[in-house]
């Protein structure tokens, strides 16, 4: 599941590696719990924790 965290005028490609069987199933895990996956994900973007041009992020 990817999704793009806006951090200024920059666009940063997150990757979300689920376990869910569908699409869709980690679609609505990503919405419920965006806040702390943006937060994350801001964090990483600071210590430049960038692999291959995204963000990798697992499940909380």
């Amino acid at each position: 599941m990817t999704f793009v965290l806006a951090v200024g005028s920059t666009r940063q490609v997150c990757v979300l590696n689920t376990t869910f069987k569908t699409q869709s199933q980690a679609f609505s895990y990503l919405q419920k719990n965006r806040t702390a996956f943006e937060v994350v994900a801001r964090a990483r973007f600071e210590r430049g924790e960038i692999e291959d041009g995204m963000i990798r992020l697992k499940m909380l």
